[in-house]
Parts: C-alpha cells; sequence; structure tokens
C-alpha cells in the first residue's frame, strides 16, 4: 500500500509522554509538594501549620532535605529524558516575535514548533537552575550533616540564593500548572500518555510532521500488510 494512500484521522491517538516519564513527573509532583510545604512552613511564620502535614515540624524539618533530594532526582531524569528537545533554536524567534498571537490561541499561525515551544523551553532550562541551586545551597544548609563545614557569611549567601530558587521554582510550577490547563488537551497527555493528531497538528506541528507521523504511517502499512497477509493464508486454507 503506498503511503499517498494511507488516511490518518484527526482523532487518532499518539503518543506524547511514555511511562516511565509519567511515573516520573508525578512522583516529581509529590516530592514537590512536600518539599514545598515544610519550605515555606520554616520562611513563612504564619504557615507554620502546614509542617503538620508530615506530623511535627522537628520531623518536618528532618525530612525537608530528604523530599528535595527526592525532587531534585526525579527532575534530572525528566531532564535527561527531554533536554535534546529543549534545545533553543532558530524557529523559536518566530515563536518569541510572535507571542501575542500565542496568547491568543493562534500559535500555530505563527511557529513552527518541535515537541516543545521557547515558551517550555525557558521554563524546562529555568527550573533547571533553580533546581541545581536548590541542591548546592540545600546541601550547604543541611545543619544535621553540612552546615558547621561553612562559615556564616556563606551560610547567609546560601539562604538568600536558596530562598530566590525556590521562588523561582514555585513561581516555574505554576506557571507550568497554568499553562496546562489553559492549552486543552495537555493534561491528557501527562496523565494517559496520549494526545490526538489535532491537538498535535495545531500546537506542534513539527513534532507531528517530523517525529510522528513517519511511525504512524509505518504502523498502519504494517497493519494493512499484516491484514492482507492474514486474509491470503484464510483463503488457501479454506481452499485447500
Amino acid at each position: 500500500m503506498s503511503k499517498n494512500k494511507i488516511e490518518i484521522s484527526n482523532d487518532t491517538r499518539v503518543v506524547r509522554h511514555r511511562t516511565p516519564a509519567r511515573l516520573s513527573h508525578w512522583f516529581l509532583v509529590i516530592s514537590f509538594f512536600l518539599t514545598m510545604f515544610t519550605g515555606v512552613a520554616f520562611f513563612f511564620p504564619d504557615f507554620a501549620w502546614l509542617t503538620e502535614i508530615l506530623g511535627t515540624p522537628q520531623l518536618a524539618r528532618a525530612i525537608h532535605p530528604f523530599t528535595g533530594i527526592l525532587m531534585f532526582i526525579a527532575f534530572i531524569y525528566l531532564a535527561l529524558l527531554y533536554w535534546d528537545h529543549n534545545v533553543p533554536e532558530k524557529n523559536d524567534i518566530r515563536w518569541a516575535k510572535g507571542v501575542v498571537e500565542v496568547l491568543k490561541g493562534n500559535e500555530h499561525a505563527v511557529s513552527d514548533n518541535g515537541k516543545y515551544n521557547l515558551g517550555q523551553k525557558m521554563l524546562f532550562w529555568t527550573l533547571n537552575l533553580a533546581m541545581l541551586t536548590l541542591l548546592i545551597t540545600g546541601i550547604i544548609m543541611w545543619r544535621q550533616y553540612f552546615s558547621h563545614h561553612f562559615s556564616i557569611p556563606v551560610l547567609r549567601i546560601a539562604i538568600l540564593l536558596h530562598s530566590v530558587s525556590a521562588f523561582m521554582l514555585f513561581t516555574g510550577i505554576l506557571v507550568h500548572m497554568y499553562m496546562a490547563f489553559w492549552v486543552k488537551g495537555s493534561i491528557r497527555g501527562i496523565v494517559e500518555g496520549w494526545v490526538t493528531v489535532r491537538w498535535a497538528k495545531k500546537h506542534h506541528p513539527r513534532w507531528y510532521r517530523e517525529e510522528v507521523l513517519p511511525e504512524l504511517e509505518e504502523d498502519l502499512e504494517n497493519e494493512a500488510k499484516g491484514k492482507k497477509v492474514k486474509a491470503k493464508a484464510l483463503f488457501k486454507g479454506i481452499n485447500g
């Protein structure tokens, strides 16, 4: 069967995020909220009640660094999976110039996006910087094991950078959540792992054209050939 004769419905499902990535994503979400709740409680006394989520303030303070490390590991795993799709490229300039149209929902008209657009790429690298800074400063501030090796000025700088990075991370996650709900179909992609061909064509046309479409055509061709072989075998069996 010729590829030109293959018709692909806009409602056809295509894989957006595979199972390991989705599991790591939701593990990251859980560890992020555990770390965030305890961190906010330490910096803002009015939110001290959040420490009760983990039992007691003492337990929350002890667990906070460990949930932070788990969060970092989950994030780095995702970063390694997707970093090559988040490398800035020349086409991203079109997205930046047409950002007003993007906000109007006409992203497909101004930019030929790959798997991720410029906004997603900027968020990706911002979160990478925030996560790395949080890890380094968090280790420096970790009283039980490391803080006594550093001077008071170093600890003060670490606390400042930790706070700024935590704010960057929190803001970035809020933006990520808002965009996920704003772009209809995105939540399904990270929960169930699939999006429709229509969604891929509209929001990430180059990803669909260069990565998704060839696989779809190959799968449909193989399926068609398989049916033809099966029909021939059945006909042969009937006739002898």
